[in-house]
């Protein structure tokens, strides 16, 4: 099960007021907090360093929205669809994605802590050059994902769908596969030194240096 370690999760209220995300649009800076946001649509809405706080969204679609260098704390995402929505450069703590799509969704270069993907349909996801520490990815599809160049630090993928992942330029280090399905991933094998994997998977990256397994 890879590292065991205390994931930080979301403080939000229990008690939140619903609101409306267009409300960002009036601030000078973009700023949503302790609020709720439910059955909306912000698709290809473009705000730059937007701020959001303790907030909870369920069955929101953020398609296609472009949100550069967005700093989100104590956020919970449920039943969203942020397909080919724009994360790049974010910081990003102490989130949780439920039950979402997010084909195609952009992290590159962000800063991910205490983050958890739980059921969620994240193929092709670009994570290129992201830093990952205290993530959790649980029955999750990422297939064709991307991730190469990226930091990963008590980095967990349980029983994820991890086929044609990109690992290019990653390091492996401690990281548990074992539990994933996947027919192929790319990766370099002095990354995969210290990479927990499974014995059927082990027979499959031994192909990768012209060993042939005998029965």
């Amino acid at each position: 099960m890879g590292y065991i370690f205390k994931m930080e999760e979301p403080k939000i209220p229990a008690r939140l007021e619903t609101a409306n995300f267009q409300d960002v649009y009036y601030d000078e800076d973009p700023f949503l907090s302790n609020c709720k946001i439910e059955n909306a649509r912000v698709d290809h809405e473009e705000i730059g360093q937007l701020v959001i706080s303790k907030v909870m969204f369920k069955n929101v679609s953020f398609v296609g929205a472009t949100f550069p260098r967005i700093d989100m704390t104590d956020v919970v995402f449920e039943n969203c669809d942020l397909s080919n929505a724009n994360f790049s450069e974010g910081i990003i703590h102490r989130v949780t994605f439920k039950e979402c799509k997010i084909l195609g969704v952009n992290f590159s270069g962000a800063n991910l802590g205490n983050v958890r993907f739980e059921e969620c349909l994240a193929n092709m996801s670009d994570f290129v050059e992201a830093r990952l520490k205290q993530v959790t990815f649980n029955q999750t599809h990422l297939q064709n994902a991307n991730y190469s160049d990226c930091e990963l630090l008590k980095v967990n993928f349980d029983r994820c769908d991890l086929n044609e992942i990109d690992f290019t330029q990653t390091n492996l280090k401690g990281i548990d596969i074992s539990t994933c399905r996947f027919t192929r991933i790319n990766v370099a094998l002095a990354n995969l030194t210290g990479c927990e994997v499974s014995p059927e998977q082990a027979i499959g990256f031994a192909s990768l240096l012209g060993l042939k397994v005998k029965e």
